[in-house]
C-alpha cells in the first residue's frame, strides 16, 4: 500500500524583479530603473562608499528559509554599462520536506557592456530536503558576469547526515543567443552516502562552483591558480579550468568554514574589489 499523501499546505511564492541602468548613460555603478516584490523576497540596496565601482543589491527572505513546496523567482535586468553586485543577507537555508519539492529561479540578462557579480552567501541543504534550482543568464557579446555559489550539505554544528533528499542545481549561460555553458548538478536518495564517494564528493561537508563569463576571463587561467593556490586553505581541495572563453573554479572542504575564507580571499583578489559588506558580518 503507498504511503499517506503530504498534507496541502499553503506555501510561500516570493519574486523580485529588478531592472537597473548605468548612470547617465555612461558606464558606472546601477542606479534602479524598475523593481518589483512580491511574498517574502525583499531587496536592499545599502549606501555606497563614495567612489564604489558597482551597486550592492541585497537579497531578503523574511520567511527565513525554503520550506517544502516553496517558490521562489528572482529575475535581474542589466541595462548597458549598468555594474551590480548581487548578494544575499546570510546563508539560505532549504528544510527538509515531507514530499513536495521547493524552485528556486535565478534569472539575469546583460546588455551591452553590463557587469554583475552574483555572489550570494551559501545555501545550506537540511536532510531530506528537496529542492530544484535554475541559474539562468542571457549576456550581450561584451558583458561581464562572474557567479559563485556554495552549498552546504547538512547543519555539521548539530552532526546532521544528510541520509535523503533532492538536490538538483542547473546553469545555463548564452551569449549573443548561443548557448556557451550547461551544467546540471543532481544528487537524489541518500545524500550522504552518494557524496562520500571519492568520485563525486570524496566526504566533503560543502562545495563551491565559481563561473567567470568576462571577455578575457579564460586568458587569466594562469592568474587563477596562482590566486586559487595562495588562497586555498587548510582540507580545501580547488582547482581552475578554462574553456570557450571562460573560467571554472570548484571547491571541496569538509566543512564551509576553511571553503568560505577560501572563496572570500580568491573572490577580492580576482576582482580587485572588497566583497559585500554582509560578507563580513
Amino acid at each position: 500500500m503507498p504511503g499517506p499523501l503530504a498534507p496541502a499546505r499553503q506555501r510561500s511564492v516570493g519574486r523580485v524583479a529588478l531592472r537597473v541602468a548605468a548612470p547617465g548613460g555612461s558606464p558606472g555603478p546601477a542606479r534602479i530603473v524598475d523593481l518589483a516584490e512580491a511574498g517574502p523576497l525583499r531587496l536592499r540596496f545599502p549606501n555606497r562608499a563614495p567612489g564604489a565601482a558597482e551597486t550592492e543589491a541585497v537579497l531578503v527572505n523574511t520567511a527565513g528559509g525554503v520550506a517544502c513546496g516553496d517558490d521562489f523567482t528572482v529575475d535581474l535586468a542589466l541595462e548597458a554599462g549598468a555594474r551590480l553586485a548581487f548578494t544575499s543577507t546570510a546563508a539560505e537555508k532549504l528544510y527538509r520536506s515531507d514530499g513536495p519539492v521547493s524552485r528556486l529561479a535565478n534569472r539575469v540578462a546583460l546588455e551591452a557592456g553590463a557587469r554583475l557579480a552574483w555572489i550570494p552567501q551559501e545555501t545550506i541543504l537540511f536532510d531530506r530536503a528537496r529542492v530544484r534550482r535554475s541559474f539562468e543568464a542571457d549576456l550581450a557579446a561584451d558583458a561581464h558576469l562572474l557567479v559563485f555559489e556554495a552549498v552546504v550539505f547538512g547543519r555539521a554544528a548539530r552532526g546532521e547526515v544528510l541520509r535523503a533528499g533532492l538536490f538538483e542545481d542547473a546553469w545555463r549561460v548564452r551569449r549573443s543567443g548561443r548557448l556557451v555553458y550547461a551544467d546540471t548538478l543532481r544528487l537524489e536518495g541518500a545524500l550522504g552516502d552518494l557524496l562520500a564517494r571519492p568520485a563525486i564528493g570524496g566526504g566533503a561537508g560543502a562545495c563551491a562552483t565559481l563561473l567567470d563569463l568576462s571577455p578575457g576571463a579564460e586568458a587569466g587561467l594562469e592568474r587563477a591558480r596562482d590566486i586559487l593556490e595562495a588562497a586555498r586553505g587548510d582540507g580545501v581541495e580547488a582547482a581552475a579550468s578554462a574553456w570557450n572563453g571562460h573560467l571554472a573554479l570548484r571547491w571541496l572542504a569538509p566543512s564551509i568554514a576553511p571553503l568560505r575564507t577560501s572563496a572570500a580571499r580568491f573572490l577580492e583578489a580576482w576582482r580587485g574589489l572588497p566583497l559585500p559588506r554582509v560578507w563580513q558580518s
